[in-house]
């Protein structure tokens, strides 16, 4: 039986990226696998495109996902893009498939959870109130307030060289009306966006951040989004402080809370160390493959 591959459009926009759509189906017109590809549209980032290739389990090895790839990657090539990434788990058939297209391993990431009820509340007030010369703590909720806007934004440089290991990630630019438009669209969502960032007594600036995504009912599990400190002022414990008041918030604010998530290339070994020391347990792991066109 034929499998005929039929683009769809993709209404969902946003101010990083679009994403273009294909359906596998049946001459019967019975679904047996889909494809998305997302394409980067930031500067810095518009070589880049993401696979999310899908065929049902009873339709595998029967050619379909290599049909929806066909129509991907020559879509993704008419779109000028020169890389193309994946996740996929470690041994799955989705890494075996991709590997055998052409596709790589540039980046190993491990998940982990932090069971909030476990953790130790007087050991974490201690990390917070310990001295860290020439820094201080702040923290808000939502939006960051308006004189530390500048700052903040400048502040996301401390992103630049997280580890992607050899991902063809592109470069990132924040600035404040991205900053801000990251917290409405977690608020969009329903979502709770909390942030602790440590400021240099010097001159006032923030020096590093931590966020954390709650669920708006304040129940299940958290997210950790970005945290990164500056270079220059690295090397005086300020993730681990940063993390331990997040911690400590979250332990507090919101007794109906089950755990904390987060995820970290297997190459940023500090904040794998950090992550170790505060209580947080590996879940799993996934991948990410690339393919250069």
């Amino acid at each position: 039986m034929s499998i005929r591959i039929t683009p769809l459009i993709d209404p969902k926009l946003t101010s990083s990226s679009r994403r273009l759509a294909w359906l596998a189906t049946r001459s019967t017109g019975t679904p047996v696998g889909s494809a998305f590809l997302r394409l980067f549209t930031r500067a810095g980032q518009e070589h880049l495109a993401e696979l999310d290739l899908h065929v049902h389990p009873a339709e595998q090895r029967a050619g379909v996902g290599s049909l929806l790839l066909t129509a991907v990657l020559a879509a993704a090539r008419d779109e000028g893009r020169r890389s193309v990434i994946a996740e996929a788990e470690p041994g799955s058939p989705g890494e075996a498939f991709l590997s055998v297209h052409g596709f790589r391993t540039v980046l190993t990431l491990t998940y982990t959870r932090l069971p909030l009820g476990q953790t130790d509340l007087a050991g974490l007030r201690e990390i917070v109130s310990s001295t860290h010369l020439g820094y201080r703590l702040v923290a808000w909720d939502g939006m960051v307030p308006d004189e530390l806007a500048e700052t903040f934004a400048v502040a996301h440089r401390a992103l630049d060289d997280m580890p992607m290991d050899h991902t063809d990630y592109g470069s990132v630019h924040w600035d404040v009306d991205r900053v801000r438009e990251a917290v409405r669209t977690v608020e969009s969502r329903g979502d709770l966006l909390h942030t602790v960032a440590a400021i240099a007594e010097s001159d006032g600036s923030i020096v590093g951040f931590t966020e954390l995504v709650v669920p708006g009912d304040g129940k299940g599990d958290a997210q950790h989004y970005g945290t990164g400190v500056l270079p220059e002022h690295r090397g005086h414990g300020l993730a681990r402080w940063m993390k331990a008041e997040a911690i400590r918030q979250a332990r507090e604010r919101y007794p109906y809370l089950d755990g904390l998530l987060t995820d970290t290339a297997d190459s940023n070994r500090p904040m794998r160390a950090i992550n170790d020391t505060l209580g947080y347990l590996p879940t799993h792991q996934k991948v990410t493959l690339q393919l250069a066109l």
